[in-house]
């Protein structure tokens, strides 16, 4: 989709979440693990409101399944234009489609993280 001659203002407002909502809908056309993560938040978002006790563990619990998909989006576009460079194998090509899949492992681990011990003291404290 061309990007040229956005407009100002509210046009260009407008024109850019369109740009957006494309690259999430192709992101979930194509991408396997970006549909996982996705029907996943949308689980955890909505229990997030009964894990967390705070607005803070809310925000943790909520951000933490965003930056997932944030990570699995620019993971995403690293792989497309990789690709869109070269079909041959190359060191530098998969060196960062690695370092990509990384940004998403961390992103998972700290999600994960926030959740084990949010909702742990969310356990302990409904143990007392």
């Amino acid at each position: 989709m061309a990007h040229q001659n956005q407009g100002k203002g509210f046009r260009r407002i407008y024109n850019a979440t369109l740009y957006s909502l494309a690259g999430v809908r192709a992101a979930f056309r194509s991408e396997a693990a970006f549909r996982q993560e996705l029907i996943l938040s949308l689980i955890l978002v909505p229990l997030a409101f009964w894990v967390g006790t705070t607005a803070v563990e809310r925000a943790l619990l909520i951000g933490s399944c965003l930056l997932v998909l944030i990570t699995e989006l620019l993971n995403t576009s690293i792989e497309v234009v990789v690709d869109r460079i070269s079909a041959e194998h190359h060191e530098m090509s998969g060196r960062a489609k690695d370092i990509g899949s990384a940004a998403v492992f961390v992103s998972l681990w700290t999600a994960a993280t926030i959740w084990v011990l949010i909702g742990y003291a969310r356990l302990a404290a409904a143990g007392t």
